[in-house]
């Protein structure tokens, strides 16, 4: 549900609202790792990179969920991970009004064999388009446990969106 208290922001103020709650910063370059663009453009359609839980240069929840990471803190690198799918939609379009919707997600949880609240952690990523977006965040989405993720990240999340026009 979209915080009330942000209703009258634009999506810009409501992200760097968000930001500031999870005290954490997106304003600096997404920089991508290897020989790949962060978002590819196909008309109005927008394939977003995976992204980790990184702030800064430190990936900030690393280990398996359910094991050495309990349930809040995979929550928290959810959050993250799709504060940093807006931070690229954000660059890529110059702001997030340009963002129509998010189409899909993709949630991988680097976990225990045991657990299973994979779509638990994957809600709070929903819920960080949702804050931001409103009713352009919802989308659909797939939640999947995984055995190991880049840098020991405890969850990536990749993303398709779309742009109010082509890019």
């Amino acid at each position: 549900m979209v915080d009330l208290l942000h209703a009258s922001l634009d999506a810009d103020q409501r992200f760097e609202a968000l930001a500031t709650r999870l005290n954490a910063r997106f304003d600096g370059e997404i920089r991508i790792g290897g020989n790949y663009a962060s978002v590819v453009a196909d008309g109005r359609t927008l394939h977003v990179s995976g992204q980790v839980p990184r702030v800064g240069t430190e990936v900030v929840v690393q280990g398996r969920v359910g094991g050495d990471v309990n349930l809040d803190a995979g929550q928290h690198a959810a959050r993250i991970c799709a504060m940093r799918v807006l931070a690229v939609l954000r660059q890529h379009l110059g702001s997030l009004s340009k963002v129509a919707r998010i189409a899909k997600i993709n949630v991988f949880v680097q976990c225990t064999e045991h657990f299973t609240q994979h779509s638990e952690v994957a809600d709070a990523a929903s819920g960080v388009f949702h804050e931001v977006l409103g009713e352009r965040g919802v989308h659909a989405r797939t939640s999947v446990g995984v055995y190991q993720l880049p840098k020991n990240a405890a969850v990536e999340l990749d993303a398709v969106a779309i742009a109010v026009e082509s890019v």
